[in-house]
C-alpha cells in the first residue's frame, strides 16, 4: 500500500526523469538541425562532383566506364553490406528495423556475404539474426569525426579490393523523410555499374561551354571516383545520424508524455492520501475534544 512517504520519493524519482528526458529531446533536436544541415551542404559538392564525372564521360564518350563494368561481371557472388546503425539506445525502431531491412535484402542475393558494422546495438540484433560482423566501427558522436570514420571504411575497402577484386559493396542505412520519420535505403556502392552510368550521362552541363578535363584522363577520374565515394558514404553516415536523433526524439516525446500522465497520477494519490490523513487527524482532534468536554462534565 502506497504511503505518502513512498508516493513523495516516486514523485520526486518520476520529476528528475522528467528533467533527464527533456534534456535529451532538446539535445536530440539540436543534433537533428546540425545533421540535416551537413546533409543539405553535401548537395552542392555532391553537384560539383556530378558535373566533373559528367564531363570525364563527355570527353571519353563513355568508353572508359564500359571498362571497368566488364571484369566485375563475374563476381556478384561475394557481396560486402556496410550498415549504419547506432551505438546508443533510447532510439525506438531505429537498429530493429534496420536489421530486417538488411536481412530481407540479402536473403534474395546469392553468394557469400560479408557484413561491415558501424554501431554496437544494430550489430547485436544482426547478430541473432544470423548475420555475424566481420568489421566493427564506432558511430561518430558528433559531426566532425564523421570524416575520419569515412576514412576508416574507405581504408578496408581498398584493402579487400586488393586482396579481392571481385567484391560488391552496398551500403544500408535509415535516411530521414520529408516532415517527420524516416525510411530505410540501399544503395550500391561499388563496383560503378551501367546504372551509375546512365545517372551521371543524364546530367545536363549548366552552360553552353562544352566542358574539358585538363590533364591525364585516368588519374582525374580516380579523383573524381574517390570524391564521389567519400561524399556517398558521408551522406549516408550523417543521414543514418539525422535518422537516429529523429528516433530519440520521437521515443522522448512519448516518454516525456508518460511520465507527465504519470506525474499526474502519481499526484492525485499523494494529494488525495494527505488529505484523508488530515481528515484523520482533524477527526482524532475532534473525538478528542469532546472526550474532554463529556469527562469535564461529569
Amino acid at each position: 500500500m502506497d504511503t505518502l512517504a513512498n508516493l513523495s520519493r516516486k514523485l520526486s524519482a518520476a520529476k528528475d526523469i522528467k528533467s533527464v528526458v527533456r534534456a535529451m529531446k532538446a539535445m536530440a533536436a539540436s543534433n537533428i538541425t546540425q545533421y540535416t544541415t551537413a546533409v543539405s551542404s553535401l548537395a552542392d559538392y555532391y553537384q560539383t562532383i556530378s558535373l566533373a564525372i559528367a564531363a570525364y564521360l563527355v570527353q571519353e564518350k563513355i568508353h572508359g566506364v564500359y571498362e571497368l563494368e566488364k571484369p566485375q561481371k563475374k563476381a556478384e557472388g561475394s557481396v560486402s553490406a556496410i550498415i549504419f546503425g547506432s551505438d546508443q539506445g533510447l532510439v525506438g525502431q531505429f537498429n530493429n528495423v534496420m536489421t530486417d531491412f538488411v536481412t530481407q535484402s540479402l536473403h534474395g542475393m546469392p553468394g557469400k556475404k560479408e557484413i561491415w558494422v558501424i554501431g554496437e546495438r544494430v550489430q547485436a540484433l544482426l547478430a541473432d539474426a544470423g548475420l555475424i560482423a566481420a568489421k566493427t566501427f564506432a558511430v561518430p558522436n558528433a559531426i566532425e569525426a564523421v570524416a575520419a570514420l569515412i576514412g576508416q571504411i574507405l581504408t578496408e575497402i581498398e584493402k579487400a579490393l586488393a586482396a579481392s577484386p571481385n567484391q560488391v559493396f552496398y551500403v544500408f542505412h535509415n535516411r530521414p523523410k520529408a516532415g517527420a520519420g524516416y525510411e530505410q535505403v540501399m544503395q550500391r556502392l561499388l563496383p560503378l555499374d551501367e546504372k551509375w552510368k546512365n545517372e551521371f550521362s543524364e546530367i545536363t552541363w549548366p552552360s553552353k561551354n562544352i566542358p574539358q578535363i585538363i590533364g591525364p584522363l585516368n588519374p582525374a577520374l580516380l579523383a573524381f571516383i574517390s570524391g564521389y565515394l567519400f561524399v556517398s558514404l558521408f551522406k549516408a553516415c550523417v543521414e543514418s545520424l539525422a535518422s537516429e536523433n529523429a528516433s530519440r526524439l520521437e521515443a522522448m516525446q512519448r516518454a516525456d508524455k508518460n511520465i507527465g500522465n504519470m506525474l499526474d497520477d502519481l499526484g492525485h494519490k499523494f494529494h488525495r492520501l494527505r488529505q484523508s490523513s488530515i481528515d484523520d487527524e482533524l477527526l482524532d482532534v475532534v473525538s478528542g475534544f469532546e472526550a474532554l468536554n463529556v469527562k469535564s462534565k461529569k
